[in-house]
């Protein structure tokens, strides 16, 4: 009988699996990590809903078992990067105008995926003026901005949805298995900007308006699936979610005041209002019917 040792992303590691990495470690030790993380994806067959290899989660898990001491793992063949953060010091050119009256006096306001020549400018107006600074962006995602007559007004981020979120799930009304399965159908709007120097009324509620509008197209172009639900997470201590509401949002609860740090979850106190938006009309029969 397997003895479960772990479980993470909602798949139970046992001692059977941890027998099956150390082989793989084993036979392509010098190879490196990386190679080992797609060697185990492909004899899981641990894949994206895209067909792409679940590479980052697997390289994340050999990491937490190697700190948990269940395998040793080669040497790391580059340096790690990611120690040092980027800062963003150096300014790019953009456009700084204050603009205010009503979004209607702004026939121009466009909204764009945000191409690889401007994402320096998009991560860079996102760390230093969201109070939040940059997501991290794993997994699926999509970057969209805003401009008015080629100025940035608004920056979005959209990544993969929330795991776990009690009040979202009871609605949708699925389980934990068919959670698992479903969750690449929603995206998750993890970050919301409009620039500070820009004061035009109902300006938010039109962007997010216009941001739905193309999320579905792009998700599709990226990753080959449909979104059948976008949400948001909205700090009460901050927010009252008025653009969302506007915007026709629902709100549908609160989450519990934890947060996902590596394999388990802290409580921190600070509750956020839950919103979400149908991008489908039977959105809740398509989240839990794997047939939908």
């Amino acid at each position: 009988m397997n003895q479960l040792l772990l479980r993470y992303r909602a798949r139970d590691i046992t001692d059977t699996d941890i027998d099956l990495i150390k082989e793989l470690i084993s036979e392509h030790y010098a190879h490196g990590r990386s190679y080992i993380s797609r060697q185990l994806c492909e004899h899981w067959q641990w894949v994206q809903p895209n067909g792409k290899l679940k590479e980052y989660a697997a390289r994340d898990l050999l990491l937490r078992l190697e700190e948990k001491g269940f395998v040793k793992l080669p040497p790391r063949i580059k340096p790690k990067n990611n120690l040092k953060r980027k800062t963003y010091g150096q300014t790019p050119l953009f456009v700084k105008k204050p603009l205010d009256g009503s979004v209607d006096q702004y026939p121009g306001l466009s909204l764009y995926r945000v191409e690889n020549g401007d994402q320096y400018l998009w991560e860079y107006l996102l760390y230093h003026y969201h109070y939040l600074g940059l997501p991290r962006l794993v997994g699926e995602y999509a970057r969209h901005w805003a401009l008015i007559d080629g100025q940035a007004v608004a920056c979005l981020a959209w990544t993969s949805a929330a795991f776990k979120v009690r009040d979202r799930d009871r609605l949708i009304g699925w389980d934990a298995v068919t959670r698992v399965k479903r969750l690449h159908f929603i995206a998750n709007n993890a970050r919301f900007l409009i620039m500070p120097w820009i004061g035009i009324k109902s300006l938010a509620s039109k962007v997010l308006a216009l941001s739905l509008k193309r999320l579905n197209e792009d998700w599709l172009a990226a990753y080959g699936h449909p979104l059948y639900l976008a949400e948001t997470f909205v700090d009460s201590s901050r927010f009252s979610g008025t653009c969302y509401k506007a915007a026709n949002w629902q709100p549908v609860g609160h989450t519990k005041g934890s947060a996902k740090k590596g394999n388990i979850y802290q409580y921190h106190g600070c509750t956020k209002a839950i919103f979400i938006y149908p991008l489908h009309r039977h959105f809740q029969r398509m989240l839990a019917d794997e047939q939908g």
